[in-house]
């Protein structure tokens, strides 16, 4: 019977330490998790800077050109406005 107990300490025993090594590897695993989340997040906010400076700096020629247009071409541009402004009268009259 005292063997039996002996053996019974022992097996708890080990089963405290390898319960132990698990948590101590989970924690681990957790601060890497941590970590990589924060370089994506970072990666994710740059892409988006870099999106936005590309959107603004499209916007901003294609804004351009049409002012160069309009300058070239005044009363194109004043049917073409006319045009579009009849269509939307159109559509919100249904």
């Amino acid at each position: 019977m005292a063997e039996l107990k002996t053996a019974s300490a022992q097996s708890t025993g080990s089963r405290v330490k390898t319960d132990e090594i698990a948590a101590d590897d989970l924690s681990a695993q957790v601060t890497a998790l941590r970590e990589d989340l924060a370089r994506l997040s970072e990666s994710v906010v740059a892409l988006g800077q870099g999106a936005k400076t590309a959107v603004a700096d499209e916007a901003s020629m294609l804004t351009e050109r049409v002012r160069e247009k309009v300058r070239e071409e005044p009363l194109f541009a004043l049917a073409v406005t006319a045009g579009v402004a009849y269509l939307f009268g159109l559509m919100s009259r249904r």
